[in-house]
């Protein structure tokens, strides 16, 4: 996992749009008169019982293992916490803790290794520059994170399977953005009715961070499954969008030259801030009365006093994202030779997973 980028700059709200509309979940409504919190857990649970239905169709313990070469304590305390959901979920897992040079050479034979089903590295190791090069090492076929190049081409160019077109073996995506889109769907801010691949049409979103591990892929995906995102960091606002109607297959990226983040609050159904730090804040008086809100930085990116704007807020998604890596392990195995490809028991009828 890797650090988000910083902190955006902000400015006087710009005029508001109409808000979209969507026939499965509440529109953001004027003047909320509470906000339902929605935890984790709740949400993992859902994912539980499709991770250990396929375990048991699986019939052996899948074994993940993870390279900590960094001395984040943070890091260290995502790896324990990865290693003891695990076994406490039928998975084996063996946690590698090495000087940053040897890690190249280590996954390398990990990827050797035919008793290894799964790779996660704990990021960051280096620099963005110098990590990506160890996210290109780890074998797609073992990458739990969704981070190789193959994968992540996949998730941009808006390619769903590894197999077309028998489309059985689907593509394995990024675990926290992967994570939010599952909240999403939990939330009922996917649209059911709408066509697979196109249930976030109408919806305006904004992303508030642009790393290559979590904002970018985000916003990616929510495009891709037809929303209008506007993704913002300190560079400035980015606009990723299917266009108009959704009528391109995958999305496209156009800057939004002098607009910020009020611009981008004005218009949105729903805001989601992974800003790392607590130092900053998204600033609830320009949020959408009626916005549903989700933080996933390990800081509260929200003051509490975010309840009295919107109508639903998920305050942390950690165990959503740790039951989406369990089940992204699970799915490295299905699609392996001789396994029958993924198992309907954790297929999930979501385009985006």
């Amino acid at each position: 996992m890797s650090a988000p980028t910083p902190t955006p700059t902000t400015r006087a709200a710009g005029a508001a749009a109409p808000p979209p509309t969507a026939a499965s979940a509440s529109a953001p409504a004027p003047n909320p008169t509470n906000c339902k919190v929605i935890l984790a857990n709740n949400i993992a649970k859902r994912l539980h019982g499709e991770v250990q239905d396929g375990l048991a169709a699986l019939g052996r313990k899948p074994h993940l293992v993870g390279f900590l070469a960094n001395k984040d304590p943070a890091a260290k305390m995502y790896a324990d916490w990865t290693g003891k959901t695990c076994v406490e979920n039928g998975f084996d897992f063996t946690l590698q803790q090495l000087e940053r040079e040897s890690l190249e050479e280590a996954i390398r034979a990990a990827n050797r290794d035919a008793a290894v089903d799964g790779i996660i590295v704990y990021y960051p190791v280096f620099n963005p520059s110098r990590d990506r090069t160890i996210q290109y090492i780890v074998d797609q076929r073992k990458d739990v994170e969704g981070l190789s190049p193959y994968l992540i081409n996949n998730m941009y160019q808006n390619i769903r399977f590894l197999d077309p077109p028998a489309n059985v073996q689907k593509s394995i995506l990024p675990c926290t953005p992967l994570a939010i889109i599952k909240i999403l769907e939990y939330l009922q801010i996917y649209n059911t009715i709408l066509a697979y691949g196109n249930r976030l049409h109408g919806r305006r979103i904004t992303v508030i961070n642009r790393s290559e591990v979590v904002g970018r892929p985000l916003a990616a995906l929510l495009a891709n499954d037809g929303a209008e995102v506007y993704s913002v960091d300190v560079t400035g606002v980015q606009r990723f969008s299917r266009g108009e109607g959704i009528r391109k297959q995958q999305h496209a990226v156009e800057d939004k030259d002098g607009w910020t983040l009020a611009d981008c609050l004005a218009v949105s159904d729903v805001v989601i801030s992974g800003v790392p730090g607590d130092k900053y804040k998204v600033p609830v008086e320009l949020v959408r009365d009626g916005a549903v809100c989700i933080n996933f930085s390990s800081e509260k990116n929200f003051t509490p006093q975010i309840k009295e704007k919107a109508s639903i807020y998920v305050p942390a998604i950690g165990k959503v994202t740790i039951m989406i890596l369990l089940r992204n392990l699970l799915r490295l195995v299905q699609n392996q030779p001789g396994t029958g490809g993924s198992s309907d028991a954790c297929a999930a009828p979501e385009a985006s997973s």
